[in-house]
């Protein structure tokens, strides 16, 4: 049975910590009639608190895509969490979705972290909604927030509704589009509203907002532009095309407001999800790659009768087995059939499909191009992995997870706890790509990594309560590497011709500092044949292989550009093997006369604080090494940028704590690597070496 696409949203729902992202997805589902008892506040208080204990988890609701029905439209909504340290799972959730909603504070406003999750969207080309919640709160200010929307995102907020009334005053909201007023009386009910007249004091405020509202989305249609122009009053429906069209291609974003907990205002938010927001069938298509990653200039299109492309985009542990969470782009899936996972060339059986809703999952025998489905049963399939036609193979663009900046060492406090810590560690690895696990070569310790502090100290209290594994954590360390300041060229032989068949390699290279970011990139300027062509492989695979430690202190080596210059060879003795040896011989011959230097990862720190403690904060800032950026005041308080080393930032959130008795917050994430301080330098190597001497022993 064939779907209509174009009744299908693909809506995720992001925004900062706290902004109200839950209990507006919560709103959602009452509203949609998935959890049924519409009113009853009690109930619906105990739902939301059954989420709090979530949230305290850091889980949130109840799955990573739940569907609901609104107006004969089937919104797919993917759960997005909100602190920085996750922003991995926003970046992977944008990249499957059509649309958003992005959820401000009526009195935060732009918060940190939304400003990174925009950022992420606008990366992705996702289409979005603003809903500016909590107006009934102290100190809210819609007009605020959308200034802030211009000015910190540089968006263009569309302005649909004006709220009436503020703070405890708030009522309701006025529809620009229709001039009617929806007004919701105190008892909490979503469905306890009244259409009215507008307020008379705010007809002329209507009236200019509305101007606004339709010269801008006129500019998306010329023929209509005209038309305003001349003066014809447009239909509601013209203006809404125009709105639709805008917002698919991202020239605006329908700005709403009301206040979720309240149940004020969240049916015109979803109206505009089914007017404005993008079917699957208006989405870019996905472009295909090759297995090296390189575009085949194909795309999947949306169409349940091309050959099958779907992407795992969050697999999730649950009492039913392993869920991998799968978004559909062309093709269709159905139970018992064959895939192929692109990734692992292997191929995989699809045990059961799921449609996960609001509060049950419904099991499905088939699912096709723009669904959003959960496959039960997949065994090597990781985040990001394509699933395919295995006659007809393609890969879709990959994520890019970033490299992780942070280690601590983790050992299970019972004894024998250690196989039960690793298989628990190797399910929360498959759940989260940002999350490492390895075992220490010399000393044989586990060793997790992440995104940052928080980001570990969360994974330890999964493993405790999820998983019922005790550990205890060592200090954290952080990622160093180093790199190179000289060039330097030098020659290296490597020869041993004590009887039987030798062995002979000789090169003439240059070393010498790459771009930062650049990574290892070798050239070959051999001329002549001195060196012969089947040979330059095996040098730079000697050198590739010996950069993962350096001269100093034994961190990975970035940002170095090695040439074969010259060198020799002999008809018998040489081998690839021996030139392989001559290449990692003379790295560590020439490295240590190149300059080496430590390299440290700085991260981009954002800071909130009261104003009064604006003082101490910079101090502590300065203390840290951090280098100041920007000041902002808000109406809450100041917004401080900065950059400092990871190592200095530490234990940060309990300082922060302190000198703004409790009120501060921050966010942080890596930005990139920069040369260490010499005494920094120095005592990171001298612990390392220690470090190195015990374990040897």
């Amino acid at each position: 049975m064939q779907k209509d696409l174009t009744h299908y949203r693909n809506i995720g729902i992001f925004a900062h910590v706290d902004a109200g992202k839950t209990t507006t997805t919560e709103r959602i589902l009452k509203l949609t009639g998935k959890i049924h008892k519409i009113g009853e506040v009690h109930e619906g208080a105990a739902t939301t608190d059954f989420m709090e204990q979530e949230q305290e988890r850091g889980i949130t609701i109840q799955s990573a895509a739940t569907s609901c029905f609104w107006k004969d439209h089937q919104l797919n909504i993917i759960d997005t969490p909100g602190h920085v340290d996750f922003t991995i799972e926003v970046y992977r959730s944008l990249k499957v979705l059509d649309g958003g909603i992005g959820v401000f504070c009526g009195s935060g406003g732009v918060e940190p972290q939304s400003e990174t999750n925009w950022r992420y969207a606008n990366d992705s080309k996702v289409a979005r909604i603003i809903y500016v919640n909590k107006l009934d709160r102290t100190g809210a200010n819609f007009f605020n927030v959308v200034k802030q929307v211009e000015e910190i995102l540089a968006a263009k907020p569309l302005v649909m509704v004006l709220p009436i009334g503020i703070e405890n005053e708030f009522t309701g909201v006025v529809d620009l589009l229709t001039r009617k007023a929806w007004v919701w009386d105190d008892s909490g009910d979503p469905m306890n509203y009244e259409i009215k007249e507008v307020p008379e004091d705010m007809v002329d405020d209507v009236e200019a907002y509305r101007e606004q509202l339709i010269e801008t989305a006129v500019e998306q249609d010329d023929d209509l532009m005209e038309k305003y122009l001349e003066g014809e009053e447009l239909s509601i429906e013209e203006i809404k095309a125009c709105i639709h069209k805008g917002t698919v291609d991202l020239a605006f974003f329908p700005t709403y407001c009301g206040s979720s907990f309240k149940n004020k205002g969240v049916q015109l938010v979803l109206d505009a999800v089914v007017d404005y927001l993008p079917n699957p069938t208006e989405v870019k298509p996905q472009p295909e790659v090759d297995l090296e990653g390189h575009e085949t200039g194909e795309y999947a299109i949306v169409d349940p009768e091309r050959p099958l492309r779907a992407l795992a985009f969050k697999i999730m542990d649950d009492r039913y087995g392993a869920l991998t969470f799968t978004r559909i782009y062309s093709g269709k899936i159905e139970k018992g059939m064959t895939v192929l996972n692109t990734a692992t060339g292997k191929t995989e059986r699809v045990g059961r499909l799921v449609e996960m809703h609001a509060d049950s999952r419904e099991e499905i025998n088939m699912a096709q191009a723009g669904d959003i489905v959960a496959v039960v049963g997949m065994k090597n399939v990781q985040t990001g992995h394509t699933l395919c036609d295995p006659k007809d193979p393609a890969t879709l663009e990959p994520m890019v997870f970033p490299d992780p900046v942070i280690s601590i060492a983790i050992a299970p406090k019972k004894k024998g706890g250690s196989e039960k810590m690793g298989l628990a560690l190797s399910k929360m690895v498959q759940e989260d790509p940002s999350f490492y696990v390895e075992t220490d070569q010399e000393s044989g310790e586990t060793i997790i990594k992440g995104m940052g502090e928080l980001h570990l100290d969360i994974k330890v209290d999964i493993l405790k309560r999820t998983h019922g594994v005790e550990v205890e954590v060592g200090k954290p360390q952080v990622a160093y590497r180093e790199s190179i300041t000289k060039r330097i060229e030098d020659s290296y032989t490597h020869k041993k011709q004590s009887g039987g068949s030798g062995q002979f390699g000789r090169i003439d290279y240059i070393l010498e500092p790459g771009e930062p970011g650049s990574g290892f990139q070798f050239e070959s300027k051999v001329t002549g044949g001195n060196v012969p062509r089947e040979f330059w492989p095996a040098v730079q695979k000697g050198f590739e292989n010996s950069i993962d430690k350096g001269v100093l202190a034994g961190f990975p080596c970035v940002d170095l550009k090695v040439t074969l210059a010259d060198g020799a060879y002999h008809p018998v003795d040489s081998s690839a093997i021996a030139f392989e040896i001559a290449a990692k011989a003379g790295y560590r011959q020439s490295l240590p006369k190149a300059g080496p230097q430590l390299l440290e990862p700085i991260m981009n720190i954002d800071v909130f604080t009261p104003e009064d403690h604006m003082g101490d904060v910079i101090g502590d800032l300065n203390r840290r090494r951090g280098m100041i950026k920007s000041q902002q005041t808000t109406p809450m308080g100041v917004r401080i940028k900065a950059e400092a080393p990871l190592s200095e930032m530490f234990g940060y959130i309990g300082d922060l704590r302190t000198m703004t008795s409790g009120r501060g917050q921050f966010s942080m994430e890596f930005s990139h690597y920069a040369p260490c301080p010499k005494n920094v330098a120095e005592e990171v190597i001298k612990e390392t070496k220690e470090r190195e001497a015990v374990a040897a022993r």
